[in-house]
C-alpha cells in the first residue's frame, strides 16, 4: 500500500506509536541504600558473635588454668548474752560471732573491699555493722568477729508467739547475712568487682552467767555470687 501525501505535504500513512519512557522501580532493599544497610547489619552481627566466642574461650582457658573453688564461710561460735523484748516491742540484743573465711584456691587472692553484716530475726533486720576490709591470700583462713549490740523496734503478727516458743527452748533462730564487694587477684591481674551475698541460718542458745541450754553448733553458710544486694 502506497503512502499518501496531501497537497500541503502532510503525512497520511499509518500512525507512528509514541516513544515509551522506561521507569526503574525501586523495591525494598533493591537500591544502594538497602544494600549498604544490609552490609552494616551483617558486619555488626559478625563482630558481636566473634566477641562472644572470644570471651567464652578466654573464660574457659582461664578456668582451666586457675580451676577456682568456692570460698567457704563458717560461723564457728556464737555468744548471745541478751535477747529480750521490752513492753513497747523493742528488742534488746547482744550477739557476738566468730566467722571463718577460707580461701581454698592456689592461684587466686581476694580483696574484700566492703563487708556489711546484717542480723535478722523472723525476717526483720535488727542490726547492721560494717567490718574492716582486708586482702586474703592463697589457701588461707581469716577469722572475723562481728558483734551486734543495741536495741531495735520490731513489729509483726507472729513475732511475739515465735519469740515465746524459742524463749521456752532457750535457743533463738537468728539469720546473719553478709553483703560483700570483692575482687579477685590472679598474679598481677585484678578482676572487676563482684557483689556476692552470704547467708548464715543460726540457732543460738541464750547464755546466762556463762551457762546455756545447749552448745552452739558450727554452721556452714551459703554463698551466692550473682544475687543482687
Amino acid at each position: 500500500m502506497s503512502e499518501k501525501q496531501g497537497l500541503n505535504g502532510a503525512y497520511y500513512g499509518p500512525s507512528i506509536p509514541p516513544k515509551r519512557e522506561s521507569y526503574q522501580s525501586v523495591g525494598r532493599g533493591g537500591g544502594p541504600l538497602g544494600c549498604c544497610c544490609s552490609c552494616i547489619f551483617g558486619l555488626v552481627f559478625k563482630l558481636i558473635f566473634t566477641a562472644i566466642v572470644f570471651m567464652g574461650l578466654a573464660f574457659f582457658v582461664f578456668w582451666l588454668i586457675v580451676k577456682p573453688n568456692r570460698v567457704k564461710f563458717h560461723v564457728t561460735d556464737a555468744t548471745l548474752t541478751q535477747f529480750n523484748f521490752s513492753s513497747d516491742s523493742t528488742l534488746h540484743y547482744n550477739l557476738a560471732l566468730n566467722l571463718t573465711i577460707r580461701n581454698p584456691n592456689k592461684k587466686l587472692g581476694i580483696y574484700y573491699d566492703r563487708i556489711e553484716a546484717r542480723a535478722n530475726y523472723e525476717g526483720q533486720r535488727f542490726s547492721t555493722i560494717t567490718l574492716t576490709p582486708f586482702y586474703q591470700g592463697h589457701k588461707t583462713t581469716n577469722v572475723l568477729n562481728p558483734v551486734f549490740n543495741g536495741q531495735q523496734l520490731l513489729v509483726g503478727s507472729n513475732l511475739q508467739s515465735e519469740y515465746q516458743k524459742q524463749t521456752s527452748a532457750g535457743v533463738y533462730e537468728i539469720e546473719m547475712k553478709l553483703y560483700l564487694r570483692i575482687r579477685f587477684k590472679f598474679g598481677r591481674i585484678k578482676t572487676g568487682k563482684f557483689k556476692p551475698r552470704v547467708e548464715c541460718d543460726l540457732k543460738v542458745p541464750l547464755s546466762t552467767n556463762g551457762n546455756s541450754a545447749t552448745t552452739f553448733e558450727t554452721k556452714r553458710c551459703k554463698i551466692d555470687y550473682f544475687k543482687s544486694i
